[in-house]
């Protein structure tokens, strides 16, 4: 099973930007024409999304309030607190970058793509999943970094009121953008959906390299060592377990059809890349967002090989 994860491109295309920032980080001027690479590619990212996103789909799925208020909740109440106490348990034990980046990955959105395809797999409500998952993402673009900033008290944390306008600048514009530009583009994306994903990933790719290259340069590999990276194993044991444990656990205590209870476990429990990589190098520079990045990435890998035997498991169940 591990097998057929590592098999996923997307998964190999992560590993290979880490392998290659580690290797050849960018640095100097280049780190800056990098950066400036990184940043149209996230405008990219976002205005694909924008445009693929249809808005009566949003509407149709907000209407199941209780199955979506759940997932909010649990997103954007429950992860974060959790978050917030890992990173203050593990302070005197990990960097506090690398325990920062446990509140970090705390107060992502779920993912997209990979919830619905779960979802599917697990014969749970796929179209609810969607929007579910639509809905925390685009609320999470503003919340994310708000809910950083006030849960977050240690100078590299702040939110200043220009990372908030980048913030709407790189993410929020393209979005509508893409949104307002549908009747022309969606077309085309449907009609290539298969070369629009693989700019979404590529455009991911190229944010996690620019800021692990910073990392790298700082000394990302020196200044954490072995021991450290088994503790933040631990801590995103104890993130995994909550995110799906916990939602699964709320599902049944909220006595929802076993569909929709699919979908809150893997809408819920779900850390996305897609945001959490521009997002980082949005609001950090570069040498702080590679090791506030990295707790992510690594709950990113770990959910994909938990939710493949999970989902297969519930679909048998059935």
């Amino acid at each position: 099973m591990i097998a057929r994860i590592f098999a996923d491109r997307f998964v190999l295309l992560l590993l290979a930007t880490i392998v290659l920032a580690s290797v050849l980080p960018v640095r100097g001027q280049a780190a800056e024409t990098a950066s400036l690479i990184s940043m149209a590619a996230i405008f990219l990212l976002f205005f694909l999304n924008g445009v693929r996103l249809p808005r009566d789909e949003v509407l149709h799925g907000a209407r199941n309030w209780r199955l979506q208020g759940a997932i909010f909740l649990f997103v954007f109440g429950v992860m974060p607190m959790v978050g917030l106490g890992l990173s203050h348990m593990f302070d005197n034990i990990l960097p506090a970058t690398l325990a920062l980046g446990l509140l970090f990955a705390g107060i992502l959105p779920s993912t997209i793509q990979s919830a619905a395809a779960y979802s599917a797999l697990a014969k749970g409500n796929v179209a609810a999943s969607v929007v579910a998952a639509a809905l925390v993402n685009l609320f999470g673009v503003v919340l994310s970094p708000l809910l950083f900033a006030a849960l977050a008290h240690v100078g590299e944390a702040n939110v200043s009121g220009e990372a908030v306008g980048r913030i709407a600048l790189i993410l929020l514009l393209p979005f509508a953008l893409g949104q307002l530009s549908q009747r022309w583009f969606k077309p085309w994306v449907d009609g290539h959906k298969s070369l629009a994903t693989w700019m979404d990933r590529f455009s991911i790719a190229i944010a996690v390299y620019v800021a692990f290259s910073g990392a790298v340069v700082a000394g990302i590999w020196s200044i954490v060592r072995g021991d450290e990276l088994g503790w933040l194993a631990v801590a995103l044991s104890v993130m995994l377990a909550v995110g799906f444990g916990g939602s699964w656990l709320l599902g049944g205590i909220m006595k929802l059809p076993r569909g929709d209870r699919i979908t809150m476990l893997f809408s819920s429990g779900q850390k996305s890349i897609a945001i959490g990589a521009p997002l980082a190098a949005t609001i950090f520079p570069p040498a702080i967002a590679g090791m506030v990045l990295l707790p992510t990435l690594a709950y990113h890998m770990a959910q994909l090989i938990l939710s493949a035997p999970l989902a297969t498991h519930l679909a048998k169940d059935s």
